[in-house]
């Protein structure tokens, strides 16, 4: 068998496989829309923790909708971390309009932290629920979101729950982009099996991590995690590595985030996170890079130049990778022809997993949001992986 024969091959199970795991893997979960609502003002406390470094564009609209959530027993703790811009003012203005904000401002950062878990760690510390939302100052929640969520949670005895948003940003290859980032990251985590007392899968999405509020302090909060980029993912870990009882749900529209407003902004945030993924081994990232490009590159290519079997594989394994970019353009409600950016995404993909190595190598870590971590200190970190 031919090496061009072998990746072709290897293309085409792979693709197969992962499409067929990954549509039998959400229609066994649940949707935030089926879910009840929680009855009667009785409700345990929620305090919801929103960290915001810089938000100007789009902390109004998201903490509009924390206000208008139809949940009685609500708290809602913002922690303005270091702003430069004009986050303070609006802050300001909105505390004045909603008196029950609470606004608290962070000035400095102490050693050892990463700037958002100090931002939630300091939003825990201030907050009185009984349950504990974390949530980015971009996310949009419709008015029920909160409601559902905390019924969901008390309906199952669950410790944490963890939503999968929905991406409202537009345009073709951004959304393709991150399409194939988060169908990657499903395939990875297993949403699906989160609940599996024995699996060794876990999840957190900093859109949308609510958790009890003993089970927080039991495991050590952001403290534990203080020094990790994936910051929302690793609570996941930490709470599920305690042997806590994690559950996932897709929310759709309940819970919305401009994921990114444009393919540089993309690729300028991922610097921090892809590198992390393997934690900060540099021996792993060509056996990623081989990976993306045999499943991803390599079709394309196999089926133009490619003769015989190769051929044929390849047409398969792009056909595949196409109608499951098509159904998650549908499932979005965005333009079918956006499924042509599936064609240049992984392009994108290794060009991030090779900036990002090179970048934090050369660096001796990481600058994210005006603050430069040190690449040692970050090994010391629990590994993201299992």
């Amino acid at each position: 068998m031919s090496l061009f024969l072998l990746c072709a091959l290897c293309a085409c199970v792979v693709t197969i496989y992962s499409t067929v795991e990954l549509i039998l893997g959400l229609k066994k979960m649940v949707s935030l829309g089926d879910v009840d609502l929680s009855s009667g003002g009785d409700g345990p406390r929620v305090s919801i923790i929103v960290p915001a470094c810089n938000e100007e564009l789009n902390i109004e609209k998201g903490l509009l909708s924390l206000l208008s959530q139809h949940y009685e027993n609500l708290e809602i703790i913002v922690v303005d971390d270091r702003s430069t811009d004009s986050t303070a003012n609006i802050l300001i203005r909105m505390q004045n309009s909603y008196p029950q904000l609470v606004v608290h401002t962070v000035t400095g950062l102490p050693d050892g932290w990463m700037g958002k878990s100090h931002a939630l760690s300091v939003g825990a510390s201030l907050a009185t629920g009984e349950y504990l939302l974390f949530t980015d100052a971009d996310t949009v929640m419709e008015e029920t979101t909160v409601s559902r969520a905390v019924h969901y949670m008390k309906t199952r005895n669950a410790d944490h729950l963890t939503l999968i948003f929905s991406n409202s940003s537009h345009n073709w290859l951004l959304d393709c982009l991150i399409s194939d980032t988060g169908a990657g990251l499903l395939l990875m985590f297993k949403p699906w099996r989160v609940r599996e007392k024995k699996s060794r899968f876990f999840i957190g999405v900093g859109a949308f991590n609510l958790l009890k509020g003993s089970v927080y302090r039991a495991v050590g909060g952001h403290e534990t995690i203080r020094m990790h980029p994936i910051d929302d993912m690793m609570l996941g870990k930490v709470v599920k590595k305690n042997g806590y009882s994690p559950e996932c749900l897709l929310a759709g529209d309940y819970v919305r985030v401009p994921w990114y407003h444009s393919v540089s902004a993309m690729i300028n945030g991922l610097m921090k996170n892809m590198f992390a993924v393997v934690h900060y081994r540099l021996s792993l990232i060509p056996f990623l890079l081989v990976g993306v490009t045999i499943v991803s590159v390599f079709p394309l290519w196999g089926m133009i130049f490619g003769s015989g079997y190769v051929r044929f594989f390849c047409l398969i394994a792009l056909g595949v990778r196409i109608m499951l970019f098509y159904g998650g353009m549908k499932y979005q409600r965005l333009p079918a022809w956006y499924v042509v950016g599936s064609l240049f995404s992984p392009y994108i993909t290794l060009y991030i997993i090779i900036k990002s190595t090179m970048t934090t190598i050369i660096n001796g870590g990481i600058e994210w949001r005006g603050t430069v971590y040190s690449l040692d200190e970050m090994k010391k970190s629990e590994p993201f992986l299992f």
